[in-house]
């Protein structure tokens, strides 16, 4: 599996055991994980070990999550990679979490085109998927415009914070 890609602005660097300082306070950030699946970090040795899990899944090719460093502050912006794969049916879900100072910056789809492009040229995927709730409004801005299509909603699909969330599901083809 690949270490890195890079764009105009951006590195994606596979995570690092040294990211986590970087990471906790992108992750402790209530607005950012506002519509993650994990509830905002409260202390540091929480980004270690999710640091530790999505290597372990990495070395599996289960996932993979790249740290997104910009490239003209060398600061670390968020992350982004995918969240599973499906080797034997062609596919890949897609995550990504952006720290609130680089919101609007168009660092998301730049990071998530990279992740695309390695995917459909690379991997030989067939189907990219973004699994978003439908409260997300600038995540499903930044899916449409990577022209991922809406496919329908699945009602009362995951569990957060004891309640039923429904999600909405978008997919990109190597076709498209």
């Amino acid at each position: 599996m690949i270490e890195q890609l890079s764009t105009k602005r951006l590195l994606l660097r596979k995570m690092k055991k040294s990211d986590a300082h970087h990471l906790f306070k992108i992750w402790s950030d209530p607005d950012v994980t506002k519509f993650m699946n994990i509830s905002n970090f409260t202390h540091e040795g929480q980004a270690h070990e999710m640091i530790d899990l999505l290597e372990e899944l990495a070395l599996n090719h289960q996932a993979i999550r790249f740290t997104i460093i910009e490239l003209a502050s060398n600061e670390i912006v968020g992350s982004c990679g995918f969240n599973s794969f499906d080797f034997e049916n062609a596919r890949a879900e897609i995550g990504y979490d952006i720290a609130k100072a680089y919101w609007g910056n168009g660092y998301a789809p730049e990071g998530i085109m990279a992740l695309i492009n390695y995917a459909f040229t690379n991997l030989a995927l067939n189907r990219i998927e973004a699994k978003v709730e439908p409260e997300n409004v600038n995540s499903i801005k930044v899916l449409e415009k990577l022209n991922f299509t809406f496919e329908g909603t699945l009602r009362q699909y995951e569990k957060s914070n004891d309640v039923f969330q429904d999600i909405n599901s978008y997919s990109l083809l190597r076709c498209d």
